[in-house]
This record gives C-alpha cells, sequence and structure tokens, in this order.
C-alpha cells in the first residue's frame, strides 16, 4: 500500500542543534523512492523557509514545500471561517507570514481574532491588550497548546502557557489548530491527497503526534530518541502501532517498500 509520512521534528529528527544519527538517511530513502512525506511542526515562530534551512544546516535534504507548521494550519482555517478577517497577534513571524499569506490583515483594535503563537517578543501589555479584544467579542484562537518547548539551556514556556492567561482572565476557552488537534493532521493528510489508511505519523510525544494520529486513524510510530520513554506507555489509554529507538530503526522498512512513479506535489 503506499504510504506517505508526517514526520515531527524535534526529538526524531535532531535534538537540538544535534541531528539524530540515522535520520538523514531515513529521509534521503523518502526522496530517492519518492514517497510523500512532511514535516509537521508545532513552532510557529518560524517560517518554513526558516525551517528548511535549519534542516538543511543539518544535513537534511528537504524544502519549504515539505514543512507543515501551526501557523500555517492556523491561518488556512481562520481564511476559511472568515475569508480576508484581521487578527490581532501574540507571535512571531512564522505566524505573521503565514497569516498575510492566507490573506489576513493584522490590525491592533476592533480585530475578527485574537491568534497567540509562542516567542520571545510577548510583553504584558500584548496580553492586557488581548484580554481587552476577547472580551469585547474577538474570538481566542491558539495555534497550540503545547505547556511548554524544549531548547539547549532547558524548557521554555510554550504556546499553551500563554494562551492560558488570556483563558483565564477572560474565561474563555482558545480553539486550539497544532497538534494534535484534527484540523491539522487532517490538513497535513490533504497536502498528500492520501487516504487515512495510507498515512504514518512519527513522533515522539503521546499527547501530540501519536494521540493526533491515533484520533484521525493513521498508522503511528513512536520514536524513543525525544520526550517519552517506554515505560510511559502503560500511563496512556490510547497506544502507537509501533515503538522503536530511533528513526533509524524505520530505514529497513523503507527499503522494503517500491519506488513511487513521481513525487508527490506538496
Amino acid at each position: 500500500m503506499k504510504q506517505g509520512y508526517l514526520i515531527d521534528m524535534d526529538g526524531v529528527i535532531y535534538r537540538g542543534s544535534q541531528l539524530i544519527p540515522g535520520a538523514d538517511r531515513f529521509i534521503q530513502l523518502l526522496r530517492k523512492k519518492n514517497i510523500p512525506y512532511l514535516f509537521l511542526t508545532n513552532n510557529s515562530q518560524r517560517t518554513r523557509r526558516d525551517i528548511a534551512t535549519k534542516l538543511q544546516r543539518m544535513g537534511i535534504d528537504t524544502d519549504a514545500a515539505h514543512i507543515f507548521t501551526c501557523a500555517v494550519a492556523t491561518a488556512r482555517f481562520l481564511a476559511m471561517q472568515k475569508p480576508n478577517g484581521t487578527a490581532f497577534v501574540i507571535g512571531e513571524g512564522g505566524l505573521l507570514n503565514s497569516l498575510h499569506s492566507a490573506h489576513y490583515a493584522i490590525v491592533d483594535q476592533d480585530p475578527d481574532y485574537v491568534v497567540v503563537g509562542e516567542g520571545r517578543t510577548l510583553t504584558f501589555e500584548m496580553v492586557e491588550r488581548g484580554v481587552r479584544m476577547v472580551k469585547d467579542g474577538a474570538k481566542l484562537v491558539a495555534t497550540n497548546m503545547d505547556p511548554h518547548a524544549p531548547t539547549e539551556e532547558g524548557l521554555k514556556p510554550g504556546c499553551g502557557a500563554i494562551v492560558s492567561m488570556l483563558e483565564k482572565a477572560t474565561g474563555t476557552k482558545a480553539f486550539s489548530v497544532g497538534k494534535p488537534s484534527p484540523v491539522m493532521m487532517r490538513m497535513a493528510r490533504k497536502e498528500f491527497g492520501l487516504r487515512t489508511a495510507e498515512v504514518t505519523v512519527i513522533g515522539d510525544t503521546m499527547d501530540t503526534d501519536i494521540l493526533g494520529g491515533v484520533q484521525m486513524g493513521y498508522r503511528t510510530i513512536l520514536v524513543l530518541s525525544g520526550g517519552t520513554k517506554r515505560e510511559d506507555l502503560v500511563n496512556f489509554a490510547y497506544q502507537p502501532d509501533l515503538v522503536v529507538d530511533s528513526i533509524a530503526d524505520l530505514c529497513a522498512e523503507l527499503e522494503a517498500q517500491p519506488n513511487e512513479p513521481c513525487e508527490a506535489t506538496v
């Protein structure tokens, strides 16, 4: 059966600034065999081109067309809900770029949506303004609900931690588009043009990558090179289809797959 892969990055392809051994080989095999794939990330800070450049500098042969971020998913979702709308943004370049590409205007008053991503440019003034806008009727949207994100220096507050301030202050629950939301997982599949049974998710966290895949009926593979340990699996009511030490262990599976006649357009 034809397969396409949705691949998490941090903890699967690299840890910090270090490439996980065998990750470059796995991507080489995907490209060699014309197997469709997307890197799927809840990082809304960077543009797709920025992320592709980071991967290229780490030795991964890929391009921006193979990157799908929660910022892109959020912008597309909003464009479907309210075309040519307006947004007040608490976030950085990747989110702003995606919203502009979806024909959204970034405004400082009376927005249709208050859209929250992660980043280091957050100020309390931005939070205060966002709270007032939501109380005045703007809809609260989060690119993802990850409470924290790993860095080489340790954990940093994630989008979920930031948006929780607005939720508590307004009494409004944010709508989240990023993993494990079916919104993002379905959009990513449609980039392939594949059926549900033809999609495999590879991730290192049970409550985002694997949960998102399970909810959509995709095949799921957990790698133990990131945030989840094998002994953690007993804590979850759902389980991945396959558990491996790292993405390098999947190269043999790819070798056994036949070459596709042409690479999918994404």
